[in-house]
């Protein structure tokens, strides 16, 4: 007979982590028949940082530059589109819908205080590059040791 060590809130954890998913799996799927379900979506984000400045990328495919906006205001970084269909879909001779359309929105409040004057964003291939340089005062500075 072995000896188990009892966890008597590991279960609890596990049954939470099984309900995430199949809520998650639930709620991320398109059903097929539901235009409900294509009315929004949110695209992935990456996030990071080096010693100048914050790095966001956005993946969007098949979006427009003008149906985009970058903007930021009180440290919160927002981001907002709209992302059309090309063409009517008619359920009849639709056998399978998996791309998302309609619009998204996306905010982050940032870590730091950024040059807002200075931002640039990008768009290529389908992603968005946002850089936001980190402001003078929040940049390490080495301070240099004097010898007396």
């Amino acid at each position: 007979m072995a000896i188990m060590r009892w966890r008597p809130w590991g279960d609890l954890v596990s049954v939470g982590d099984e309900m995430n998913q199949l809520f998650g799996d639930f709620f991320d799927r398109v059903p097929e028949r539901r235009p409900w379900a294509l009315k929004r979506w949110s695209p992935a984000v990456d996030i990071s940082e080096n010693k100048d400045s914050i790095h966001v990328d956005v993946e969007i495919p098949g979006m427009k530059k003008e149906d985009i906006r970058v903007s930021l205001e009180n440290n919160v970084l927002m981001l907002k589109g709209e992302k059309k269909q090309e063409r009517e879909i008619n359920e009849q001779n639709c056998h399978r819908l998996e791309r998302r359309y309609g619009s998204f929105v996306r905010s982050f409040e940032l870590p730091m205080p950024v040059q807002a004057d200075k931002i640039k964003a990008s768009y290529k291939n389908g992603v968005l590059h946002v850089e936001l340089p980190k402001a003078e005062e929040v940049k390490p500075k080495e301070i240099p040791i004097e010898v007396k």
